[in-house]
């Protein structure tokens, strides 16, 4: 049972006709909606509130249990619990008795927030293609927009994990003013020719789909295989390739749908055909490469409108910010390479930071899974910034 009981998400509206929100592409919308959840009260002075950015296929529900959310047809049963639930609650890294925590769905997403799923006011159909490219600065950008509204000008910290994490840097090198800690966990500073070969991988599989449909399918029916071949490309680099041997159940599970002659035949293929079918319930393709596309296209300098990597950084050495930047030393997803290459970024700069390595058997998984790896490390570093921001 989760400490902090039933979580109802909350919605703000960013932009109208009036005040369209400007993409990063050109690209306007006159209609946004930004599904978000707070947990832990705000103080008085408001200086207590943390940003949690989710991860890829995450959303805004990270702690507590949210059994439905009326504006989206993807919430299944795996949504109901909060995604980072050992890491946010009384005691916990965020700690819900001293913080205000708020975590967003992203512009683009399927969980509320608008996203191509959402009806087109202007056509009364779903945005379906005509939703416009998503990059990470736009993801920053809206959630600015929300704090405004909430009236919260100030952050005491900024935390993401895996592509969250490069949410975090993001809003740190963009508005370096509205935050004081910053804590990018398993994550990067730019991606890497691996990455961006995976996800290119993902995006055909996608794309390749008859069902697809140039993403015109609202009406005819999800391109599942290829959304689900998609998670399954991603899934081996989030979990350790251990863990899923360990996981996979021995039985082996036919996939008639899925294959014309081959029949899986060991118990891992079976485990992989599951993990990519039952994700095919709980999230829209059309949100999956829109963020496929940020992450690839992502370079913190180019999207902070900086002239190198000193610069931007430079700018968190201005606003006194201090770094918390945790790597994996068993991560295939994000490798430690990358958080050595955002260190190396910060020590030139002159941006002060601590960095630590989780040594962990569990992968990118870690992040999700072992809160005691990271909960000390957390809770100084916030305690700092709380005293410092007194």
């Amino acid at each position: 049972m989760s400490d902090l009981g039933t979580i109802e998400t909350q919605f703000a509206t960013l932009a109208t006709p009036e005040q369209p929100f400007v993409f990063r592409s050109g690209e306007t919308l006159d209609h946004v909606e930004i599904a978000y959840e707070t947990y832990g009260e705000l103080n008085e002075e408001r200086s207590n509130a943390i940003l949690l950015f989710h991860a890829f296929s995450g959303s805004q529900h990270a702690a507590g249990i949210n059994p439905r959310v009326a504006r989206t047809p993807f919430w299944t049963q795996e949504c109901v619990p909060g995604w980072w639930e050992p890491f946010i609650g009384p005691g916990k890294a965020l700690d819900t008795d001293r913080y205000h925590i708020i975590c967003a769905n992203y512009i683009g997403g399927c969980y509320g927030s608008t996203g191509p799923w959402s009806e087109n006011p202007a056509t009364g159909k779903r945005y379906g293609s005509s939703f416009p490219h998503v990059t990470v600065s736009d993801i920053v950008r809206s959630q600015v927009l929300l704090l405004d509204q909430l009236g919260i000008t100030r952050l005491l910290a900024v935390v993401g994990p895996s592509t969250g994490g490069l949410s975090a840097v993001t809003f740190a090198t963009t508005h370096p003013e509205r935050v004081r800690l910053v804590i990018p966990i398993a994550t990067g500073v730019k991606t890497t020719v691996l990455n961006r070969i995976i996800l290119l991988e993902q995006i055909l599989a996608i794309e390749n789909d008859p069902r697809f449909r140039a993403g015109e399918y609202y009406e005819t029916g999800a391109p599942e295989t290829g959304l689900g071949l998609a998670r399954m490309i991603s899934h081996k680099t989030f979990v350790h390739l251990d863990a899923i041997e360990n996981r996979a159940s021995k039985d082996v599970v036919q996939a008639e749908d899925r294959f014309s002659w081959y029949q899986a035949h060991d118990h891992v293929e079976s485990y992989m055909l599951h993990q990519g079918k039952k994700f095919t319930d709980r999230f829209d393709a059309n949100t999956y490469l829109r963020i496929c596309e940020a992450w690839s296209r992502y370079d913190p300098v180019r999207e902070g409108g900086a002239a190198d990597a000193l610069e931007l950084f430079g700018r968190s050495r201005d606003a006194g910010h201090q770094y918390l930047v945790f790597s994996i030393d068993e991560d295939y997803c994000f490798y430690p390479e990358e958080q050595a290459a955002l260190v190396d970024h910060l020590k030139r700069a002159g941006v002060p930071h601590l960095y630590l390595t989780v040594h962990s058997e569990k992968g990118h998984d870690s992040f999700l899974l072992e809160p005691e790896l990271y909960t000390p490390h957390i809770q100084v570093m916030l305690q700092k910034a709380s005293e410092s921001a007194e």
